[in-house]
């Protein structure tokens, strides 16, 4: 009697994972972002500055 339980919880547990079929797996696009600024970029200010040092200082 207990191999009959237990032979039919297993088959209803085996229909049931099957049940919905094997479905496409669906993936989100990776989204991959880039930097638009050059590398010297960061050294432009620091040149104006010395740039208007130079200036104020000459005016004098």
């Amino acid at each position: 009697m207990k191999k009959l339980v237990l032979a039919a919880a297993l088959s209803a547990a085996a229909t049931s994972a099957f049940a919905g079929g094997v479905a496409e797996p669906v993936m989100e696009p990776v989204v991959v972002e880039e930097k638009t600024s050059s590398s010297s970029a960061g050294i432009v200010i620091p040149l104006l500055l010395l740039l208007l040092v130079a200036a104020a200082v000459a005016a004098n």
